[in-house]
């Protein structure tokens, strides 16, 4: 499946950042980690750390699949809004499911501290605005389900929300905790940082075709022949997991985006915010580092890679078209845009554990809007799985559930 179009702002901008050579001979290791992105660069370097064998295979280039296109808007928010996640999962399980995004922003921060990345992260506040008066209800209750237990949010009515952000809007909830970053730059230089300091293999332009499930592991073959036995793998694959799990509960989606050209400087609501609405499909947008301004959004139903491209120009107009509705005294010019695809399960809720049909693996698969902070969550449940813990979240998250 092939996860992205045309060439994503972050791959153009960066290039080729590190590469790795294929595997050209048989290897023993501990964990055998799938997929190259972000999530993979995580879960990489999470065991790595904790001194385990870890070997990181990708079929691709590092990082040139989704995490290229995504437009890596670091929210505790998740799509699913709160007060109805409450009522799908239970209260526990929602609350704690929203807190822990909060608390996973700390943790990513530190970590692009501790490998000292370029990657321009930026702590925001989030603004989710009310696009009608009937969503306004609703937003409404959410805000004060959110204020009910102990998150960080205030309310803004319309005349505040255009006073003070110059955003039209009937209503919105202006929350502390978000942030944005280049996850592109960030994945090649976090799995740069554990091979050098970690010890972590990697190999790029190597498949994965066949795996031997036995008692105490796994032997997992490659299309050119050699193989890995390994005690556990991890999947981190993304969405191209959902062909092999056959996993009708996920729903594949189309999503766009583009890039403006640069301006001088960025409005001072960018500087401080990143923005969603309540449409659906809901619009999004965020400045970048070098003072452009990402729009995303107008999702629809995954069909195939041509049918999704052939909209991006026409895609592009439309996510314009709304920018300027909602931000009407910012004018932008497009510069590159392109599509992706994504998952989206029933609960909003990511699926990170053990699988039944799958001995001795696990999958870290952050289905949603917000895979990013899904992924970092995923980091410490993989690892207490693998270490016999108990973690609530692995409840919670599980296939199962």
């Amino acid at each position: 499946m092939k996860l992205r179009s045309k060439e994503p702002y972050w791959l153009l901008k960066n290039g080729l950042v590190h590469s790795y050579p294929s595997l050209s001979k048989n290897l023993n290791c501990n964990i055998l980690i799938i997929g190259g992105g972000i999530t993979g660069a995580l879960m990489a370097y999470q065991l790595s750390k904790e001194g385990y064998s870890t070997v990181l295979l990708d079929k691709r280039d590092i990082g040139a699949g989704s995490t290229s296109a995504t437009t890596a808007m670091i929210q505790y928010e998740i799509d699913e809004p709160l007060h109805t996640l409450i009522k799908k999962v239970g209260k526990e399980a929602a609350v704690d499911s929203y807190k822990a995004g909060v608390k996973a922003m700390d943790t990513l921060q530190e970590m692009v501290q501790t490998v000292k990345s370029s990657c321009s992260f930026q702590r925001k506040q989030s603004l989710y605005v009310s696009s009608s008066p009937d969503d306004n209800g609703w937003l409404q209750d959410e805000f004060y389900c959110r204020k009910e237990h102990g998150l960080d949010v205030s309310w803004l009515d319309h005349v505040q929300l255009q006073n003070e952000f110059g955003v039209v809007g009937c209503g919105a909830i202006l929350s502390e905790a978000a942030a944005s970053l280049d996850a592109y730059r960030f994945t090649h230089e976090l799995i740069d940082f554990s091979v050098k300091n970690l010890s972590l293999k990697v190999f790029d332009h190597t498949e994965i075709v066949t795996i031997d499930y036995q008692p105490k592991g796994c032997i997992a073959h490659t299309d050119s022949g050699f193989q890995i036995e390994c005690r556990h793998i991890v999947h981190a694959s993304g969405y191209e997991s959902k062909e092999f799990l056959k996993n009708k509960k996920v729903k594949l989606l189309s999503t766009y985006a583009f890039v403006s050209e640069r301006l001088d400087a960025l409005p001072s609501l960018l500087e401080k915010a990143i923005l969603w609405n309540t449409e659906d499909p809901y619009l999004y947008f965020r400045g970048t580092a070098d003072n452009r301004i990402l729009v995303g959004g107008a999702d629809e139903d995954f069909k195939n890679p041509l049918k999704r491209d052939a909209l991006i120009d026409k895609k592009e107009s439309f996510l314009l078209e709304k920018f300027s509705e909602l931000v009407p005294n910012i004018n932008i010019i497009p510069d590159f845009a392109w599509a992706g695809t994504f998952g989206k399960t029933p609960d909003g809720l990511p699926y990170i554990g053990a699988h039944p049909d799958f001995p001795n693996s696990f999958f870290v698969l952050g289905y949603g809007g917000n895979g990013i902070t899904f992924s970092v969550m995923g980091m410490q449940m993989i690892s207490d799985a693998l270490a016999g813990k108990q973690n609530k979240f692995l409840e919670y998250f599980k296939f199962d559930r």
